[in-house]
Order: structure tokens, then C-alpha cells, then sequence
């Protein structure tokens, strides 16, 4: 998802876009990979000066509901991405960087053949380890 694209499933949705999270989201559309709370604190403050966790930690949240963020959990910390939209597809996730690599392959063929009658409503298939740069560091 691009800026554009996510500023306006925001206002579909109802919400106001402001300069901040106008400015979050941009900051997530230039990262490559997941990035923390704290991550974009440092990146906000010093455009917005005293700016509160609270204040990101809502927004984040508000992304992540409507759709524009994606989430996943590294060394016990919530972290966040703009939401690939492009096709279908799965990631490896740096844990010391948070850079992402895209899979194609994905699992649930077999993991549907596997589970005959069940009813499956989602997935999420997340791989962890150190991309090529962390490992060499």
C-alpha cells in the first residue's frame, strides 16, 4: 500500500487525516521492513516536540484496525509495517532490523488438505531470522 492509497482507505473510513498521521504513514511507506513504537518516536520528535506515546500508540492501533499497518510480535515487541497489497504472499522478517523479504510460496494448500473439513476464515505465515547485512555485522 502507498501513501495515497492508505490517506484514503483513512478518510473512507472516517477518520481525519492530520498532519501526524500523515506523517506516520509516510514514515511507514519509506521504511523498509516493520518498525517499533519507539522507532517512530525518534523519527516524530523532533517535528513534534513533547509528542506522547499514548498519541502513536493510538494511531498505530487506528491503522492497524482499518487495514493500512500490519503487525507481528519480535523479541516480545509489537511492530508495525504498511500493509503489502499487491498480491498474496508471505514474509521473511529480519529480527535484528526488521527488513522483510517477500515469500511467494505459501503453505496453505496443504495445510487446507490437511484440515478437510475445517472452516478456515485467515493466515499469517511469518519466517524469523537475520537477514544477509545482520548476519555479516
Amino acid at each position: 500500500m502507498k501513501l495515497q492509497e492508505a490517506l484514503e482507505k483513512l478518510k473512507s473510513q472516517g477518520y481525519k487525516t492530520t498532519a501526524k498521521r500523515n506523517d506516520i504513514l509516510a514514515y511507514f511507506d519509506e521504511a523498509d521492513g516493520y518498525r517499533t513504537a519507539k522507532d517512530l518516536l525518534q523519527h516524530m520528535e523532533p517535528t513534534y516536540k513533547g509528542i506522547s506515546f499514548d498519541t502513536l500508540y493510538r494511531n498505530l492501533h487506528l491503522f492497524d484496525e482499518v487495514g493500512i499497518l500490519e503487525t507481528t510480535e519480535l523479541n516480545g515487541e509489537k511492530h508495525f509495517r504498511i500493509t503489502c497489497t499487491h498480491h498474496h504472499h508471505h514474509h521473511f522478517i529480519c529480527k535484528d532490523c526488521g527488513k522483510t523479504k517477500e515469500i511467494d510460496v505459501c503453505p496453505m494448500n496443504e495445510v487446507q488438505n490437511s484440515l478437510g473439513n475445517y472452516a478456515i476464515e485467515g493466515h499469517k505465515f511469518e519466517i524469523y531470522g537475520l537477514c544477509p547485512v545482520c548476519q555479516d555485522a
